[in-house]
């Protein structure tokens, strides 16, 4: 299987000023922004492993990585339009 990059520099390649300027200006940004990584890395290492796609806490964390990047693409839509 190959593992895709979902960091949020890949994910969002145009707002890559933007990402820096929260991360360095904002503190929930930052928090986020961490918090996206961390659990990007583990389903990254589940995907990795070979855990079944229907293991609970690997939906789990897939939908938390979904719910953190809304949240930071909000604020980068938000910085934009500032």
């Amino acid at each position: 299987m190959t593992l895709l990059l979902n960091d949020l520099y890949h994910e969002f390649p145009e707002f890559t000023g933007a990402i820096h300027t929260l991360k360095a200006g904002n503190q929930h940004f930052a928090r986020l922004f961490d918090d996206y990584n961390l659990t990007n890395d583990e389903i990254r290492r589940l995907e990795g492993i070979g855990i079944p796609v229907t293991d609970g806490t690997f939906e789990e964390a897939k939908k938390k990585r979904l719910h953190l990047k809304d949240e930071v693409y909000a604020m980068l839509l938000a910085q934009r339009g500032s």
